[in-house]
């Protein structure tokens, strides 16, 4: 199995060498025991304080005070193509930043897709975005490791095409069935026979379902760049 390396960079002045150690360990400790049995992924996950002493190789995660720009956090690449993710700092910086490590690895180039049959009735069999903590990633659902919060993620199992009593749907069991979007989260999918984009999300009362593909067509780069840039420059989580 191949392992990849995270290097987690602290590039704001109110996280100390302790704090940017005890998040890399727990970021750690989430990837050997609970990511890697469950999606069959191997990491290292190492603390920096200066983006020059990050070792060639290396895919990082960016601790930032300011991004700069609407729907810069999250999930980038290069200009040579390689993954790496900025965390805007903040309460639950820890929470965004196992976010993006869980995401990074499962899909390191942001185009992954699993085909299954469409929530919309009708709609038959679509591409999902693998995007493993989206439809969990509210705070509501994280867990904790070492007293730190991290994301929930979902399973393999989660586009699975019927319920069953005995299969885990994400790690700390809160989505129960496959396909569920969670509150505050969303789920994102191509229509292979139109070519269309679409995406539910719950932030209302109830889940909602909207084409996105006009908007999908705004944003330049990998799949999943692009629905990150779309969740806050177009309002898609309302």
């Amino acid at each position: 199995m191949l392992t990849h390396h995270i290097a987690l960079v602290n590039q704001t002045v109110h996280i100390n060498s302790a704090e940017l150690s005890r998040v890399s360990a727990a970021l750690q400790k989430q990837v050997t025991r609970d990511l890697s049995p469950i999606w069959q992924i191997q990491a290292t996950v190492d603390a920096f304080e200066n983006s020059k002493d990050v070792p060639a190789g290396y895919w990082p995660i960016f601790v930032r005070d300011d991004i700069h720009e609407p729907g810069a956090e999250g999930y980038h690449t290069d200009r040579n193509h390689q993954p790496y993710s900025l965390v805007r700092y903040g309460s639950s910086w820890a929470l965004t930043a196992s976010h993006e490590l869980c995401e990074m690895l499962a899909d390191p180039f942001g185009n992954r897709m699993v085909g299954s049959g469409s929530i919309v009735k009708n709609q038959g069999r679509v591409n999902y975005l693998v995007e493993i903590c989206d439809p969990c990633e509210s705070e509501q659902f994280a867990y904790s490791v070492n007293g730190i919060l991290l994301s929930d993620f979902y399973t393999p199992h989660y586009f699975d095409p019927v319920r069953s009593s005995s299969i885990r749907y994400s790690f700390t069991g809160s989505i129960k069935e496959p396909k569920q979007i969670l509150k505050e989260g969303y789920l994102s999918w191509l229509d292979p026979e139109t070519d269309k984009w679409y995406q539910a999300t719950f932030f209302g009362s109830k889940p909602s379902i909207r084409e996105i593909s006009s908007k999908m067509n705004t944003v330049k780069g990998p799949f999943r760049e692009r629905i990150r840039g779309l969740e806050e420059i177009n309002g898609l989580t309302d």
